[in-house]
């Protein structure tokens, strides 16, 4: 018996829900999700030491403040913009933070001035982006090498090590149940910013403007006030992930955040975003982050050259942009 083609009277259809768990598994994120198990399952047959507890969890801890910086530069990307200060930002707000406790601030206070450490760096990206209209890769370029000569320049090549509560040491080492504080802001963050993109305007705008920036202003988006927002947005992300970072080594180090803004764009890449914008998701950005600290972890399990981290990075960021762009021809 032959049976109707889909969609014909009297044709097969496909039950109700099957279809959202067809375009689910189709996701740009269950793919990379798909090669990040494909990796621990690799390990694992060559380490018995990947699938504890202790060693996920450490895992973990260690790629979650890429994580957390990866959800500010996830957005900046969708927009077709980039942020190369990421990592300048990060470690200035960690020495501001250490700063502040060193002058003897109480623990809000030190956290407020990292925090505004990180808008302030935002407010001037986006001000130099949309109102002297520089590219945002010469733009956050400068404010790049600006940040780290602050930092130098601060320390003189000196780390600050500051007399810190132990409640604020907790968002670096505390746990929560057997789960790392770090790792829990992470997750946090990452719903708070999933549901922003997916279910508000301001999301809706940030697509937008990335899919095609001429059409979003003619249709009202505010296109200058909303990249000014995602920017502000990263580097205030930016920020708090410094402040763990000095909440977890109670040291902040002159060379802190050093060249971190690759690992950051390389998570939101191998994540799916778009690097000439439009599309991208926070959740993605998370697990490139995990894979980008699963496979750094796999080089210490199995003894492989810790240089050659950088060269298998490399090689997976230019895999994942290679498969974009395919992606983007077919839909071309």
């Amino acid at each position: 018996m032959k049976v109707a083609a889909e969609g014909k009277p009297g044709g097969f259809r496909l039950p109700a829900g099957i279809k959202p768990v067809m375009s689910v598994v189709k996701s740009r994120e269950m793919n990379i999700l798909a090669v990040l198990v494909v990796m621990g399952v690799v390990i694992t047959l060559f380490s018995p030491y990947f699938l504890t507890t202790d060693n996920l969890m450490g895992v973990s801890r260690a790629f979650s403040v890429t994580a957390i910086m990866a959800i500010g530069m996830t957005m900046v990307i969708i927009t077709g913009g980039i942020d190369l200060s990421v990592g300048s930002v990060m470690g200035l707000s960690s020495l501001i933070t250490a700063l502040s406790f060193a002058h003897g601030l109480p623990t809000a206070i030190a956290i407020a001035a990292g925090l505004v450490t990180g808008l302030l760096a935002g407010l001037a990206n986006g001000l130099l982006i949309t109102k002297i209209h520089l590219p945002p890769f010469i733009a956050t370029l400068g404010t790049l090498s600006i940040g780290r000569g602050l930092i130098y320049i601060i320390t003189e090549g000196f780390p600050v090590t500051p007399d810190v509560p132990d409640g604020y040491i907790f968002l670096g080492q505390g746990y929560i149940g057997f789960v790392p504080f770090p790792v829990v802001a992470m997750l946090l963050l990452m719903v708070v910013f999933s549901v922003v993109m997916s279910k508000t305007r301001f999301g809706r705008h940030v697509y937008a403007i990335g899919g095609n920036e001429n059409a979003a202003r003619l249709s009202g988006v505010k296109t200058d006030q909303t990249k000014m927002i995602v920017y502000v947005l990263s580097g205030v992300i930016s920020a708090a992930a410094g402040i763990i970072l000095f909440a977890r080594l109670t040291s902040a180090e002159p060379a802190s955040g050093f060249g971190a803004e690759l690992d950051v764009i390389a998570a939101a890449a191998i994540g799916g975003a778009s690097l000439s914008g439009g599309f991208g998701s926070i959740v993605g950005a998370i697990i490139g982050a995990g894979l980008i600290g699963v496979i750094a972890n796999g080089i210490v399990l199995l003894n492989i050259n810790t240089y050659a981290q950088q060269a298998i990075t490399g090689l997976v960021i230019l895999i994942a942009v290679s498969i974009d762009m395919w992606r983007s021809k077919r839909r071309g």
